[in-house]
């Protein structure tokens, strides 16, 4: 496993800037079995790693019901709440809608966000599903594009997802930077080689570049993922020790690249 490197946020390297990017499904704000919720909690988790770039699924916009039981629930989306003073730009891109409220994927960023798109990918008859595209300007550099993924549960569905996954790289101007990021719920490791089509590399050096994620105490299935393209990766790291595994049913991957 690569260890990641203990420098601050933002830090400078010999070829530019070095960004830290993590991903983590918030599993809504609660641990594991759903039994407490956690979102104080994992929100000193998410400020710890001093993260410059984070990739949020499952992140809850609004949900009326659990506003109203749980002790600490936010007043403002969950997304906010997490990004708090460290992270001045954010973005949200609301997938599954509900009489209740609705959730999604969420990027949080210390550079400002140009740009942001949520890109429908949901299949008829299947869980809601999107693909959150944000243009962000870095320093001294080109923007950088990041899409943050969260892909269904059937593989049948997950294929048409990644081709629309690919048709959106694709479109993106070809020698920007970009980081795909996110659940990618394939647990059979099928998409390593179609995003490769597509110019995509991963951050991780594991079977088919994804690490064990989940379940998060006993993490067997490799459904994370770090995807990247024109930059290049100095370290990455499954992110195992405590207080993770308690924190969601998925544990979070850092990565520390730069262009």
């Amino acid at each position: 496993m690569n260890q990641p490197a203990r420098a601050g946020a933002g830090q400078a390297t010999a070829c530019g800037l070095s960004l830290r990017v993590l991903t983590v499904n918030t599993h809504k704000g609660f641990n594991a079995f759903n039994r407490r919720f956690i979102l104080h909690e994992l929100r000193e988790a998410v400020r710890a790693t001093a993260a410059d770039l984070v990739f949020l699924q499952e992140v809850h916009g609004e949900h009326q019901l659990h506003a109203g039981r749980h002790p600490g629930w936010p007043a403002t989306p969950h997304y906010e709440f997490l990004a708090d003073s460290m992270w001045p730009a954010f973005a949200y891109g609301r997938n599954a809608v509900y009489p209740e409220g609705h959730h999604g994927n969420a990027l949080l960023s210390r550079y400002p966000i140009l740009s942001h798109d949520n890109h429908d990918i949901s299949i008829a008859g299947n869980e809601q599903r999107g693909l959150l595209h944000a243009c962000i300007d870095l320093p001294g550099g080109a923007p950088l594009h990041a899409v943050c993924v969260h892909l269904g549960l059937r593989e049948a569905q997950r294929r048409q997802q990644l081709a629309l996954l690919c048709r959106l790289v694709e479109s993106l101007p070809a020698q920007a930077p970009l980081i795909v990021a996110g659940d990618f719920n394939d647990w059979r490791c099928q998409a390593g080689a179609l995003l490769a089509g597509c110019g995509l590399a991963p951050a991780f050096a594991h079977k088919a570049g994804a690490p064990r994620s989940f379940p998060a105490r006993w993490p067997l299935l490799r459904l994370d993922r770090i995807y990247l393209r024109n930059l290049r990766v100095h370290a990455s790291q499954v992110l195992g020790n405590r207080p993770w595994p308690h924190l969601s049913d998925h544990l979070p991957l850092l990565a520390e690249v730069s262009p």
